[in-house]
């Protein structure tokens, strides 16, 4: 005696490889399938569908079994409204609570579909009810701009409030994978995730500034995620011309890369190093520990740029040129600056709210900081990982962050050509 369900399939679903990765899923797993609709399309912008019914033993395992596909996008053909429970304290979800992807998310509530808000992996979904809502607000005297009800959004899990109404289940969940469609054009049809070090550097490179400019051109803002071997490989100068001349709008760092940034201003070395003539000067070592001291005397990176202390670099151009910046605190942390944010929790929240921002994201060598912007951003967000170590980039993709394109190479190489391209060919 077997189970079953039917299930459907739409989109780019050939081109995109998702129906042969869905058949892998149900075979994989135990189970069998029977497609009993294909509707194929002809021509490079129409979309295919297809109605299969799955097959296993037990429900258990149908249950893993449609877990499973729903990530990749598969979805019941029979929807039914999502499960709503709420929450029985702060901080506390119910039982099988959905966690969520980073791909569009759509919630069946009240036989409709409402795309869910702030969209990132491993959150809880939380709906609101227009009259509710209306009702706290009208005990609470907030003054809110109205909104449209209901509506879905995510919430990570410390942020849960006792009553929230929480997702559980996958019932009356649809996601949507991005689509590799045939033919995509444009400067982001290079973008096709994965990962390579014998891609050609330059041509590559090229590609992705022109997927800047046409970000730059949308309105969209670009989002650097920087590590401190960018100062040690010598590409300061060049990041902070692209800061200064728009091309990146904002940042997001270590305590290190922007201690060894002002460092390498004060005293031209980074950790110690000069990076021009690559010798160590005499308590080169101190430098940065010394840099520190000279923020925190001024009170801030902000106070030493306007008292001069700081006159170059890339913390100096977000400054002066008013590019918002997050410096994420950790437990290796010299100092810190007075600007870097300790606390972890708090330091996430900042990180989150400036990613739901950003249309496109450069990761430039820095593994920890990649995979915690990569947790806050959608699948739609365009992202560029450049790292000499695979590694770094495997484990992004690994994370979640499948859309990203991965290039290894040297950050010293890279950065500096992406300038050129950028700027001197204007």
């Amino acid at each position: 005696m077997t189970v079953s369900r039917e299930v459907e399939l739409e989109g780019h679903i050939i081109d995109s490889g998702m129906m042969q990765s869905c058949f892998g899923i149900i075979m994989d797993l135990g189970g069998s399938f029977s497609v009993q609709e294909f509707d194929i399309g002809r021509h490079k912008d129409e979309e295919s569908y297809a109605r299969m019914l799955v097959e296993a033993d037990d429900e258990d395992q149908l249950q893993s079994i449609v877990h499973e596909l729903h990530q990749h996008g598969v979805n019941p053909s029979d929807p039914k409204d999502a499960t709503l429970v709420p929450a029985p304290d702060d901080q506390v979800v119910p039982h099988g609570f959905y966690s969520t992807t980073n791909h569009p998310t759509f919630i069946r509530h009240s036989g409709e579909w409402i795309e869910v808000e702030d969209m990132e992996m491993d959150c809880a979904v939380v709906v609101e009810d227009g009259e509710a809502h209306r009702a706290s607000e009208q005990s609470n005297g907030d003054d809110e701009e109205p909104r449209d009800y209901p509506r879905a959004y995510t919430k990570v899990l410390n942020a849960i409030e006792e009553g929230d109404m929480v997702v559980t289940d996958e019932t009356g969940i649809k996601v949507q994978p991005p689509e590799r469609p045939r033919d995509s054009g444009g400067a982001f049809g290079f973008m096709q995730g994965g990962v390579s070090s014998e891609r050609p550097s330059e041509s590559t490179i090229r590609k992705i500034a022109d997927a800047i400019k046409e970000t730059k051109k949308e309105g969209g803002k670009v989002m650097a995620v920087c590590g401190p071997a960018l100062i040690h490989s010598g590409a300061r100068e060049d990041l902070a011309r692209l800061v200064r001349e728009g091309y990146v709008d904002m940042l997001s760092a270590g305590n290190g890369f922007a201690v060894h940034d002002i460092e390498r201003d004060i005293y031209g070395t980074s950790l110690g190093m000069d990076t021009e003539s690559l010798d160590h000067p005499r308590h080169g070592h101190k430098h940065h520990i010394y840099a520190i001291s000279e923020v925190i005397r001024e009170g801030g990176i902000e106070e030493a740029v306007d008292s001069g202390t700081i006159g170059s670099g890339v913390m100096y151009e977000c400054i002066e040129n008013d590019r918002p910046f997050v410096l994420a605190g950790s437990i290796r942390d010299d100092g810190p600056l007075p600007d870097t944010i300790t606390d972890a929790v708090e330091a996430q929240n900042a990180i989150r709210e400036q990613a739901h921002e950003a249309d496109m994201v450069l990761m430039l060598s820095t593994l920890l900081h990649s995979v915690a912007v990569g947790n806050c951003l959608p699948s739609t967000t365009r992202v560029v990982c450049v790292d000499i170590n695979p590694a770094t980039v495997t484990q992004l993709l690994d994370r979640g962050s499948a859309q990203a394109v991965g290039m290894v190479t040297d950050i010293g190489t890279f950065v500096p050509i992406l300038a050129e391209q950028l700027l001197d060919e204007e």
